[in-house]
């Protein structure tokens, strides 16, 4: 095992042309990440400035270490759910525990070759639960989007759209108005530039109008009154066996979810710039990762699908893309955080209902739906178990039915599922 920079200075495979090119795609990425990595944090039940900690921090390391020449790491959209219920329940130590803990699993995983291990979870799965978790995203943007008057809203998804339900008379009409109409810059941005994120030209048209005719709706200023622009100091918690204990489902869960979504990132990037990944390398240098990111106060990170395509469509293609992209958003922070206080609420879930929107995988989840009945259980049960319970129960009692049929079909028809392409 080797990380894919130290193979590539080692090969010669790094040309200045190629490094320059790696040079500005980083920097394009980064301003894709930023409104995303503030989104994320907030969506979380984190302060803003987390998202940008975990995409410095743990996106470099994740550059550095990989076992990919060009996985973006950061703050991604499938664990906004699994974090909040943390938070809620356990507090930010307790998050910032259980993602250390998590990141010593992912490095255990790395150092006994599991990496190999995702290829055996079928298709269904995965599609399943990352469209459950892209419904679950969009259920906790609904909140900012309506402007509505919540002050404790709950993890549980089902919870979520009753608590909106009985605060529908906080409804805020023009909170609404400016959230739709940034969707719809979004939507149709690309058809005027592509190189410029839509998300970007949403952010900053919304927040100049909301400032300039001093519209009256929440901005991250008036909803967390500290946002601090300084890098903290790297802080190691305080353990003993009593949170240790409470904390290892949540570091699972983070564990599990972070291994399976960067590895299914490294195959759609392989297939894009021709190349194979180190499966158990990668899993060293998420793991690595997520530890760094805790202890300076960041939230679990892994590798971003999105962000990782943006990199490879923008001429990236070594490590120093992404390591760049983690510099820019660092130098950004320092300088430019004091005017995210002026961003409206509103904007961020307009950019992460975008964001669950492309996650969920709707035109395969809609094909799969005329495999055999089996595999049709298997895709509804873990799509179902995701938005009503969690990940972990999901994929446990989803792998658990796709066991029971394959065993109950040895020595009849195939199986026709389709497996995960080997990692």
């Amino acid at each position: 095992m080797s990380p894919k920079l130290f193979s590539m200075f080692k090969n010669h495979d790094l040309s200045s042309n190629q490094i320059k090119k790696d040079i500005v795609s980083g920097i394009i990425v980064a301003i894709i990440a930023l409104p995303l990595s503030i989104a994320l944090a907030i969506s979380s039940g984190v302060s803003p400035e987390k998202g940008l900690i975990t995409a410095i921090f743990a996106g470099f390391i994740i550059s550095f270490l990989g076992g990919s020449k060009v996985q973006i790491g950061g703050p991604t959209g499938a664990f906004v759910v699994i974090v909040y219920g943390i938070v809620k329940s356990h507090g930010m130590q307790g998050l910032i525990i259980s993602t250390i803990m998590a990141g010593f699993i992912l490095i255990m995983m790395g150092l006994l070759r599991l990496g190999d291990l995702i290829k055996y979870v079928p298709k269904t799965i995965t599609v399943g639960f990352t469209s459950g978790i892209a419904i679950t995203l969009l259920i906790t943007q609904i909140k900012d989007l309506l402007g509505l008057k919540i002050k404790n809203v709950p993890a549980e998804a089902l919870e979520k759209v009753e608590s909106y339900i009985h605060n529908i008379d906080t409804f805020n009409m023009m909170t609404f108005i400016v959230g739709v109409v940034c969707i719809l810059v979004m939507v149709y941005w690309p058809k005027i530039n592509k190189s410029i994120p839509g998300s970007i030209i949403a952010l900053v048209l919304a927040t100049i109008v909301v400032k300039i005719f001093n519209i009256q709706i929440d901005t991250i200023g008036s909803v967390y009154s500290e946002i601090s622009s300084s890098i903290p100091m790297p802080s190691i918690p305080k353990l003993n066996l009593e949170k240790i204990v409470s904390l290892i489902q949540p570091a699972f869960t983070i564990a599990i979810l972070a291994a399976i979504e960067s590895l299914l990132s490294c195959v759609v990037a392989d297939k894009m710039i021709d190349d194979k990944h180190d499966s158990n390398m990668e899993l060293i240098a998420q793991g690595l990762g997520n530890i760094a990111s805790a202890l300076f106060g960041g939230i679990p990170a892994t590798g971003a699908i999105a962000r990782t395509a943006a990199n490879v469509r923008n001429g990236g293609k070594s490590p120093i893309s992404g390591m760049i992209h983690a510099i820019v958003l660092l130098l950004i922070m320092v300088v430019l955080m004091p005017l995210a206080k002026l961003i409206p609420m509103t904007v961020l879930s307009a950019i992460l209902i975008i964001v669950s929107y492309n996650m969920g995988e709707w035109s395969e989840f809609k094909e799969m739906l005329h495999l055999p009945k089996k595999d049709v259980i298997v895709l509804v049960t873990t799509f179902v178990l995701t938005i009503v319970f969690d990940l972990v129960v999901a994929i446990g009692i989803g792998m658990a039915i796709h066991l029971i049929f394959m065993i109950t079909a040895k020595g009849n028809e195939p199986q026709e599922v389709e497996m995960n392409e080997a990692v």
